[in-house]
């Protein structure tokens, strides 16, 4: 290796308790909470006027085989929601926007997989090679490959697991500047358990004053230079048995890393319960809020009113709109959900208009949009399908968006002059509502609900 001169309804229900359960487990550390879905580039920290003036890269080994899930299928490569897991892990990166460049090391018999990846959710700043037979060899490859490349080299290398998705953006910040600084430094968190030694028949030897101890988590970050060098002196037993890369720094450059307590929700994917978290995690995100579309209604626009206030007891909150136009497209570009509400109409023109519109702006590439039009008929109407407008047509439609990663879902909702009932109903569409854009269910798609 060469170093070269300096040059980011119930099933809704179910998921909460899921969740909540996975925060109280006392051996996992805390839910993560909000994932960022920010598109890439978008940086807080350039928005705040603090940026990072030097140049930075990320090594993501991925070449574990996941044992420890019971899966057949790596872990980073277990899709939830339509994606592998190693591309939210590098979605996180690719949003931090003075991040330069992101080397992912596989496996080489996946090397066309992450190509594959890399290609269809259309990742800008990553590049794939191959790893080695370890984790160390694998990371070695990766900074080798950072070194080598076409590119400026690094000043910075942050070493990333990327089976840990929730990294935050505020936490890489310090890691990239306090290694620039010091030369080394890595996220650290407090011990949840005591640990302990055992005498090789079984029993208690001693344990640690776990107040003294704290668990090496990532990301970690390096000077160029350092973890260059490190890895030119370690021992084949470095190679073959380490894992920690503080360590190497320290033992081969003298570089004593700058330690960072990192956040709670600093944690990775490690058993088949964790991705189940993970997407639970994910969808609580992505259903935050939702636009309501009007079409300028007066009708439209009660109900969108009414909607607005029954969904803010569910802690969603909604925008309403009379159509995507004007300064009203930019939430094509910010929003994962629309509801189009059609008043006494049979068609379905007004939710194909939306649903164009969205592929236009190719936002369904990293996560699923959800499209739920609501027919507001009259009291006196006839059903949907009783004006001619079959099932079959709104399941048509919705097959088609659903190979664009649009989930469309229909809602049907009678208009009554009986103010007890209309309240009612509307409590239902609300909880309907928030259950199709919590829950992200294939299964529903294209159904005609009743609310």
């Amino acid at each position: 290796m060469t170093c070269r001169d300096p040059s980011p309804t119930q099933l809704m229900e179910d998921n909460h308790i899921n969740m909540q359960s996975h925060s109280c487990d006392p051996d996992r550390p805390a839910h993560p909470g909000i994932f960022p879905t920010r598109e890439a580039g978008k940086s807080n920290h350039q928005l705040a006027g603090s940026s990072v003036d030097f140049l930075v890269s990320v090594v993501l080994p991925a070449g574990g085989t996941g044992e420890r899930t019971g899966l057949q299928t790596p872990k980073q490569f277990c899709s939830f929601l339509g994606r592998p897991l190693i591309s939210y892990t590098i979605q996180a990166f690719e949003r931090v926007s003075w991040i330069q460049s992101i080397v992912v090391v596989v496996a080489k018999e996946n090397m066309d997989l992450m190509t594959d990846i890399v290609q269809r959710f259309q990742h800008k700043k990553v590049r794939a090679v191959p790893g080695g037979s370890t984790r160390h060899r694998s990371i070695c490859n990766g900074v080798r490959a950072l070194g080598d490349g076409e590119e400026e080299r690094p000043k910075v290398v942050i070493i990333h697991d990327a089976v840990r998705p929730f990294v935050d953006e505020d936490l890489l910040y310090k890691i990239a500047m306090a290694a620039e600084e010091q030369g080394a430094a890595g996220a650290i968190r407090p011990l949840v358990s005591t640990v302990i030694a055992t005498t090789s028949e079984g029993y208690l030897d001693h344990s640690l004053e776990r107040a003294k101890y704290r668990a090496s988590e990532m990301p970690q970050g390096f000077t160029y230079d350092v973890i260059c060098q490190a890895y030119q002196k370690c021992s084949e037993s470095d190679f073959e048995f380490g894992t920690e890369c503080l360590h190497l720094a320290l033992q081969y450059c003298g570089t004593n890393a700058k330690l960072i307590q990192g956040p709670p929700t600093l944690w990775k994917v490690t058993y088949k319960r964790d991705l189940a978290a993970a997407e639970s995690i994910i969808k609580e995100t992505l259903s935050r809020s939702a636009c309501v579309i009007t079409g300028g209604s007066e009708q439209a626009v009660t109900l969108a009113d009414a909607l607005q206030k029954a969904v803010g007891a569910l802690d969603m909150k909604l925008d309403v709109i009379p159509d995507l136009m004007g300064e009203n497209a930019g939430y094509l570009l910010k929003e994962w959900n629309f509801i189009q509400v059609s008043v006494n109409r049979s068609c379905l023109s007004e939710v194909e208009a939306v649903l164009t519109d969205l592929q236009a702006a190719n936002r369904a590439v990293l996560h699923p949009l959800v499209v739920i039009w609501v027919h507001l008929s009259g009291s006196d109407e006839l059903s949907v399908s009783g004006r001619g407008v079959e099932p079959a047509t709104i399941m048509d439609l919705a097959s088609a968006a659903k190979f664009r990663n649009i989930l469309l879902y229909g809602i049907q909702l009678r208009q009554t002059k009986d103010a007890e009932r209309w309240e009612r109903s509307v409590l239902r569409l609300a909880e309907i509502t928030s259950a199709l854009i919590r829950e992200r269910s294939p299964a529903l798609v294209g159904q005609l609900l009743q609310a």
